[in-house]
């Protein structure tokens, strides 16, 4: 992913986010913050220590991912894609370029209240560790850290 492709990214990213985070972000309350956002994925693009990576079918981007080390900064996919497997595949490959870089731990932070997240990182083999911390974004919800030991596979879909 570059400066360019931020846009883009966005376009999958707010859609998705509105639809599986209207528990967490009341978009009447709490609208998705796409200056933000932005500015942090061109941060997040600048750093040198932070991978951020866009899949796309035909020249569209379809999903998004983010890892910094050993953690799973950002991972994505537009809406109309959710439940055909795209967001398996880019975990998945996630996952594989971690462990080609000696990663054998990794975590990442989920939504308390983000049920539907915590169902597919947890389907995925990734366990809550009960360390929780607070979003950098009003409403300033809850995140609860996960974690998967990468020498075990995923449990069976």
């Amino acid at each position: 992913m570059g400066s360019a492709d931020v846009s883009a990214v966005l376009d999958v990213q707010e859609p998705a986010a509105v639809a599986g985070l209207a528990d967490v972000f009341p978009q009447d309350r709490y609208p998705f913050p796409r200056q933000a956002v932005a500015d942090r994925w061109r941060e997040e693009i600048a750093s040198a220590d932070v991978e951020c990576l866009v899949a796309e079918e035909d020249g569209t981007v379809v999903g998004f991912a983010a890892v910094r080390g050993d953690e799973l900064l950002h991972l994505g996919t537009a809406l109309e894609r959710w439940g055909t497997g795209v967001a398996q595949e880019l975990h998945d490959l996630v996952v594989d370029h971690l462990r080609s870089r000696g990663v054998r731990r990794a975590w990442c932070w989920v939504f308390t209240d983000n049920r539907r997240g915590r169902r597919f990182y947890e389907k995925q083999g990734w366990r809550p560790t009960g360390e929780t911390s607070r979003s950098g974004f009003p409403p300033h919800a809850e995140l609860l850290r996960h974690a998967r030991d990468l020498s075990e596979p995923a449990r069976p879909r």
